[in-house]
């Protein structure tokens, strides 16, 4: 009687780890530039949403609102360059927006220059700015390396509060003269412009943010984030690393600075406090940390959320309740508050994390059917 040979069938590959081939998964690489076109025709719809927006989605206030909240977006994505993607927490990245936004007003209306000179300068400063400062603050490491990058940034913020050589205007800012400006760029009917410009702004940080994680770069930046020795190990230098991803964050930061000068129409002393960047990292963990759109999401969401919370908290509803009520809603940070606090509670991963979920949730569901 003979053995026979009985081949093993092949391993099934759990459902979880086979790439999905469906509709969705075809899709889905085009979403982005469907988002795109979509945020940049919205300019052209009438439609109101109350409770919303105040007005029309077409409307200044309006427009000038979601601006902001893509500006915000864009600065969440460039700094979730240092903090999600490389694992550096610094506490200055505010310096780096303020020196975008304060260098745009001065050289425009201190200097004169026109708007395209002084963009350029601006950020090309602001970019010189944070590799200087990113060479003496990535000698330290960890707490230490925030607390340097909280230094650096007070220093900015006490120079602009003193008025530093006349050029700031102090605690009382310094508008922006609009004479020198395109005509494009000014008056509130061309609001719709600035809109443009923040969206631009936007899609070229997440470019570039992208761009830079799928190189190998950004394999390294992530090496960096899980084991710095490791890397030093293969015999690359995180130092030159991570000046890289620090000096290229700072000088989104800047760029997104100039096209903030032009939203508000000016600059003003609290851009510069270390409060914006706590909200950077609110943002960026609201959202998702190390994720593509994550901290997009956050800074939109946040930033929305800190405007329309203002108006909110002084309306009628808001008076009517009784004073235990009424006292803390009419706090727009006591409300971010609770909404981050229960967000990192019941999503630990950020907004980002709640598709997984679900789906994990529709799946368990239907296993028990």
């Amino acid at each position: 009687m003979t053995n026979s040979v009985v081949d093993a069938p092949p391993a099934r590959v759990p459902a979880e780890l086979t790439p999905q081939r469906g509709r969705w998964h075809r899709v889905r690489p085009f979403l982005p530039l469907v988002a795109l076109v979509v945020l940049a025709i919205l300019p052209y719809s009438t439609i109101s949403l109350p409770g919303i927006f105040e007005g029309p989605v077409n409307s200044p206030g309006t427009l000038q609102l979601l601006a902001i909240c893509l500006i915000f977006g864009g600065l969440a994505a460039g700094y979730d360059l240092l903090f999600g993607r490389t694992g550096m927490l610094s506490f200055g990245h505010a310096l780096y927006f303020a020196a975008g936004v304060y260098g745009t007003d001065i050289l425009v209306t201190r200097a004169g220059l026109p708007l395209w000179q002084a963009a350029l300068l601006t950020v090309v400063g602001g970019t010189i700015l944070a590799a200087l400062l990113g060479a003496v603050a990535l000698r330290t490491v960890g707490i230490a390396f925030a607390m340097v990058t909280l230094a650096f940034a007070q220093v900015g913020a006490i120079l602009v509060a003193r008025d530093f050589g006349g050029l700031t205007g102090g605690e009382e800012g310094l508008p922006l003269d609009v004479s020198g400006l395109p005509a494009a760029l000014v008056g509130v009917t061309n609001t719709v412009n600035l809109y443009w410009l923040a969206l631009a702004y936007l899609a070229l940080v997440v470019f570039v943010v992208h761009r830079v994680s799928g190189s190998p770069t950004g394999r390294v930046l992530a090496g960096l984030r899980d084991d710095e020795r490791r890397i030093g190990v293969l015999g690359l230098d995180p130092y030159r690393y991570k000046l890289v991803a620090f000096t290229l964050a700072g000088g989104l930061a800047s760029a997104g600075g100039v096209v903030y000068c032009l939203i508000v129409g000016g600059a003003s002393p609290h851009i510069t406090s270390s409060e914006l960047t706590l909200s950077l990292l609110v943002m960026v963990v609201l959202g998702g940390p190390g994720t593509r759109w994550g901290p997009v999401l956050g800074g939109v969401l946040y930033m929305y959320l800190d405007h329309r919370l203002t108006a909110f908290g002084t309306s009628d509803a808001v008076d009517s309740l009784p004073a235990v009520l009424s006292h803390p809603l009419s706090q727009p940070l006591f409300v971010l508050g609770t909404v981050f606090i229960l967000a990192v509670y019941f999503f630990p991963g950020g907004l980002t994390s709640l598709a997984p979920r679900l789906a994990h949730l529709r799946r368990t569901l239907r296993t028990r059917r």
